[in-house]
């Protein structure tokens, strides 16, 4: 009896997956899971070298910059002392030199004084009791006039002349002659007299005003005290020269 072939001839059901496919799903499968641990293998091996520890680099590095964080700070700090030391340094020599420059305008007006007292009491010098040795005037802004009046006496040495000066401006105002008082220099009433006291010389300054369209000529200056008064006349072009003459 011969026998026959079996047939090749398979009869599939609608839907039913074609012979192999599941030999190829679960080829798939396997080579993604043998991927999956060669990739966790070649991981491990990496993060087993040296350094190869993210967590340990990540702490070092935060470490590193906390330092570094810390040395800025530091470095910050000792900058703003120095500037505040440079700036305090600074101040203080500029302090310094102004009060050098403030010593040595002292000592210029002290050597003046004692060039002034050396000619009032030089053996040529002429002996004079209480006297009104010069008046100088310099117009400032607004009107005003500082003046500067010198007293001297060498007639009595170590006598002490004391009283209050007083002067009064003469010249013309609307094409006549006037006379501005005490009072009107200060724009005020009754002002007393300036004081002094010295025993050879003393300075007297301050400032007045004279009225609008007035033109000053003379200056008569008055030192009063409880024994009496004296009274000289200065040109006022010529304020600081000797007196013109005396009343």
């Amino acid at each position: 009896m011969n026998s026959r072939p079996p047939s090749r001839v398979q009869i599939r059901m609608p839907g039913q997956p074609a012979p192999g496919h599941d030999r190829r799903r679960l080829l798939l499968a396997g080579g993604a899971a043998l991927f999956v641990l060669l990739l966790a293998v070649l991981l491990g091996f990496w993060l087993g070298r040296p350094g190869g520890d993210v967590g340990s680099q990540l702490k070092a590095a935060s470490q590193r910059a906390e330092t570094l964080q810390q040395q800025l700070v530091e470095l910050q700090q000792k900058q703003a002392t120095l500037e505040a030391s440079d700036r305090i340094s600074r101040a203080a020599n500029n302090e310094v030199q102004v009060s050098l420059a403030e010593r040595d305008e002292e000592i210029a007006g002290l050597r003046a004084d004692v060039a002034f007292y050396e000619r009032l009491v030089g053996a040529t010098s002429q002996r004079k009791g209480l006297n009104t040795h010069s008046v100088e005037f310099r117009q400032e802004t607004a009107g005003t006039y500082q003046y500067t009046v010198v007293l001297t006496q060498n007639l009595n040495r170590g006598a002490i002349s004391q009283g209050q000066m007083r002067f009064t401006v003469e010249g013309v105002k609307n094409g006549r002659l006037a006379t501005v008082s005490w009072d009107e220099l200060h724009q005020r009433t009754s002002v007393p007299g300036q004081e002094y006291s010295f025993r050879y010389f003393q300075q007297l300054g301050g400032s007045v005003m004279l009225p609008a369209d007035f033109t000053p000529q003379r200056v008569k200056v008055t030192l009063g005290s409880g024994t009496g008064s004296a009274t000289q006349v200065f040109d006022w072009k010529l304020a600081g020269a000797t007196a013109a003459n005396g009343e």
